[in-house]
């Protein structure tokens, strides 16, 4: 069966915009809710695991809030951005350059000093990075003092021309964290400025994306933090959006191939409705239809799913990290959560030597840290990573004796 050639509609990637993005109206109807406010009282995160299409969703609601006359700035905060406060200071200074670069503001000429001259009229300057970051160094007190004078002078220059509502959009923001031992803290200074400069009816909106750890962070830096957001979390599609993520790009496209029921359903349950696991399998399926063939080989491209998205992070824990984690996956529901009496008591069921609770909780912080797992408000923990659970049970066997003894 030799089809024409046709490519592939089917975008997996970090952030890839899908051909057909399913879903995700009651995130949208919220985020318009949002803009409709006159007093910014609050701001948004959208958090969920990996996969879920945060990146995706993020990127789609800039047209929307520009349409509705708010401009839009923001970048993916590294954890080079967050070292310091500085640094965070800085981020936020060059972003916001973008849209206030086409706005002038009027300054003093300057006169070498120790010559005399006639009265000088004022100059015109664009209020670009160079002025922003002179006005950020002049300014005294601590770097909250002099951002948010940053903050006010543009949104002064920017009402003047009905264009002062503003949206910083931070994808990754999970990586920001206070550090209490190098005295820096940058999720706190984020937090105080913002909170500040919308206290003073300055509308200039957060939006967050992050794993689920953002918020708890949030709310430790600044307990406020609690009442200053809106939390919209992303799960997975249901199975009408799932399909309609599935069959939708090859219907709008005039694709030559054709995914039948059996495929389809295939596809809904081994995605699990997770956006990233549609794209990755549908992408494959594709290849194998366009080369004639009539069913989905689930098992191998199940294999190389394996190989392309979970090996890498599998790779960065250690042996006895690897038995928690087998430990986690064997819990009644492993995709929903578990804590650390279970993995405790199930420990001593199915290794030789089981953890003790205090190894335990040490090791899930070093696995959080690594974005295996997080823990939720309740005190409980579940895998940050989709399907975390079922890779482990494909791939991993518990050896029958543990060589570290448990740590108290």
């Amino acid at each position: 069966m030799n089809l024409v050639p046709f490519t592939n509609p089917y975008r997996p990637g970090a952030g890839h915009m899908p051909p057909y993005l399913a879903g995700r109206a009651a995130e949208y109807d919220e985020f318009e809710r949002l803009l409709a406010q006159d007093d910014i009282l609050d701001n948004l995160i959208l958090t969920g695991l990996r996969g879920v299409g945060k990146t995706v969703l993020l990127e789609t609601l800039r047209p929307r809030a520009q349409r509705q006359g708010w401009l839009w700035v923001g970048a993916d905060l590294s954890e080079s951005a967050s070292v310091t406060e500085e640094s965070l200071a800085i981020r936020i200074i060059t972003d916001l350059a973008v849209v206030t670069s086409s706005f002038t503001v009027t300054t003093p000429p300057t006169v070498p000093t120790g010559f005399s001259a006639e009265p000088l009229q004022d100059v015109e300057v664009a209020l670009g990075y160079d002025v922003l970051k002179r006005v950020y160094d002049s300014t005294p007190g601590l770097v909250s003092d002099k951002l948010r004078t940053v903050l006010e002078l543009a949104h002064a220059c920017l009402s003047s021309a009905n264009q002062g509502r503003l949206i910083f959009a931070y994808d990754e923001a999970q990586n920001l964290a206070d550090g209490v031992t190098r005295d820096q803290f940058p999720l706190s200074l984020l937090l105080d400025v913002f909170q500040s400069i919308q206290r003073r009816g300055v509308p200039f909106m957060l939006v967050l994306a992050g794993l689920p750890t953002l918020f708890g962070k949030l709310v430790d830096a600044r307990t406020y933090a609690e009442r200053m957001f809106r939390v919209v979390t992303l799960g997975r599609l249901s199975e009408d959006e799932s399909r309609e993520a599935i069959v939708k790009p090859v219907e709008s496209a005039n694709c030559p191939v054709r995914l039948d029921e059996a495929s389809i359903s295939t596809i809904c349950r081994e995605s699990g409705g997770y956006p990233y696991f549609i794209q990755f399998i549908c992408r494959e399926a594709y290849d194998v239809f366009a080369q004639g063939r009539a069913r989905v080989p689930i098992d191998a491209i199940q294999r190389k799913l394996d190989t392309d998205f979970f090996a890498g992070r599998w790779a960065r824990v250690t042996d006895r990290q690897r038995q928690l984690l087998y430990v986690a996956a064997q819990s009644e529901a492993p995709d929903e959560e578990f804590t650390v009496q279970e993995i405790v008591a199930r420990s001593q069921e199915l290794l030789e030597k089981g953890f003790s609770p205090s190894h335990v909780s040490q090791m899930l912080g070093g696995l959080a840290d690594h974005g295996l797992v997080y823990k939720n408000r309740f005190g409980k923990y579940s895998f940050a990573v989709p399907h975390l659970g079922r890779f482990i049970l494909r791939n991993f066997t518990a050896p029958e004796v543990n060589s570290d003894p448990p740590r108290e």
